[in-house]
């Protein structure tokens, strides 16, 4: 094609298409499996994506027939590669360069492409628009320094796509347990009603996960839960053995799988090992080990929706301790010229942060208590009486037993950091000096009412 462009891109014309035919086949998991086309354009403007609000998903399992799982995964080939030649696109630019594409541009250029490959026709125009806007809004969160640099996508990972401008009729309810969604290009899909799909879905993502589950998600605004009025305050501490305790002096564990699901699971990640790359035995031991964990993951999920949900409806205030996740489960295992010491245990240590749920369970109470969840400082709650206030780093004995040598005061470890998250949270006020639910607040006398008639 015309202005074809090296694919150093150090000679970057100024009216270089967006695509260049080519017959280089598709890498495995990079594409649907057709001859791949290349962006010749090599920037990319910085777009400044903002969501208005916070959207919640609530999700349905879906149940397609094998034809449709089919048109479902073109679908997800599609999205998949439209992204990574988004990401390739945007891999080519640097800083000082001229403006490059941006969502518009892209699909204007994605129009191009349509009319030149039929192959990219024959799929839904929705799909692919709807990757270039995911993409342009995963690149401006790490340019908002919220998330990591968008990179390749591959088969079988974050499979998925979103249909926008959903109208009233395409979401109807068959029977007591069944519904059924419209996608374009494939029909009527099945899936089961296990709840009231909110009014006014304007939009909606099929999802599949490694263990080959389809999921929908319909975009609705969360409904926070409302506070129950009564001036209570809790406090959560959040540990690897009880992966939350309470300061009523609840203690709260996360299900994991059973003793014979890890039994089974060793087996299965002993038998990979074994197995030879690329063969089908590998791929269904795979899918074997992606449907234990994705049991495990469901459980953490119920077990925080449950828990976020009788926090949120129970107190008034929720005290968690600020703690940076991110930091708290990056690797040790350090570099060839300075190794990391403790690798090991270290990584057992994270893999018990992870999966208790830490991130989560404040996220979702965040997202149903709104204003009402206070992040204190963590120093020192776990060394600090919450009887006296001193303290003292010899107190803990042991992982669940906690005495003050001062007061002779005795709990449970995680309980009586639970008590000092409490306590902070208690005190917390506003930016005006108000508490978080409202109240008397400090503010600069007004002057008229001050004035004497």
């Amino acid at each position: 094609m015309r202005n074809r462009v090296r694919s150093c891109g150090r000679h970057l014309p100024q009216d270089a298409p967006a695509f260049t035919p080519e017959t280089k086949r598709i890498p495995e998991g990079h594409g649907p499996g057709v001859p791949r086309p290349i962006w010749s354009q090599l920037c990319l403007r910085v777009l400044s994506v903002v969501a208005d609000r916070l959207i919640g998903m609530s999700r349905f399992r879906l149940q397609p027939t094998p034809v449709q799982e089919l048109a479902l995964l073109e679908h997800c080939g599609h999205a998949r590669f439209v992204w990574n030649l988004a990401v390739e696109q945007h891999s080519h630019w640097q800083p000082g360069r001229t403006a490059a594409p941006g969502y518009t541009e892209q699909c204007r250029q994605l129009t191009q492409a349509r009319a030149e490959n039929p192959w990219l026709a024959a799929g839904s125009v929705v799909v692919q628009q709807q990757g270039l806007k995911d993409f342009a809004q995963a690149l401006a969160n790490f340019f908002g320094r919220t998330h990591r640099r968008p990179t390749w996508r591959k088969r079988g990972r974050c499979e998925g796509f979103r249909i926008v401008a959903v109208r009233p009729g395409d979401v109807r309810r068959v029977s007591r347990k069944v519904g059924e969604v419209r996608v374009p290009k494939v029909g009527w899909v099945r899936f089961r009603w296990s709840r009231a799909v909110a009014d006014g879905v304007k939009s909606y993502r099929v999802t599949r996960d490694r263990a080959g589950r389809w999921h929908v998600a319909f975009a609705v605004p969360p409904e926070p839960i409302a506070a129950p009025g009564t001036g209570a305050v809790v406090g959560v501490d959040r540990g690897v053995v009880v992966a939350a305790a309470l300061s009523t002096g609840e203690l709260l564990n996360a299900p994991t799988l059973r003793a014979t699901e890890k039994a089974r699971l060793q087996r299965l990640q002993r038998k990979l090992a074994r197995a030879q790359r690329g063969s089908v035995r590998r791929g269904k031991v795979k899918t074997a080990i992606a449907r234990l964990k994705a049991r495990e993951t469901d459980r953490r999920k119920d077990w925080v929706e449950k828990i976020s949900t009788r926090l949120a409806g129970g107190f008034d205030v929720i005290g968690v301790e600020d703690l940076k996740i991110a930091a708290m489960t990056r690797s040790a295992k350090g570099s060839l010229d300075a190794p990391g010491r403790g690798v090991r245990q270290k990584a057992g240590l994270n893999r018990g942060i992870l999966t208790n749920g830490w991130g989560l369970l404040v996220t979702r109470l965040e997202q149903k208590a709104p204003g009402r969840v206070v992040k204190v400082d963590p120093r020192f709650t776990s060394q600090r009486c919450s009887a006296c206030g001193v303290v003292d780093r010899e107190a803990r004995e042991s992982q669940a037993a906690f005495r003050c040598r001062s007061c002779g005061f005795a709990c449970n470890a995680d309980v009586n950091a639970a008590l000092n998250v409490r306590f902070a949270a208690g005190h917390a006020v506003a930016a005006r000096g108000g508490p978080p639910l409202g109240g008397p607040v400090n503010r600069e006398p007004q002057r008229d009412l001050l004035l004497v008639r």
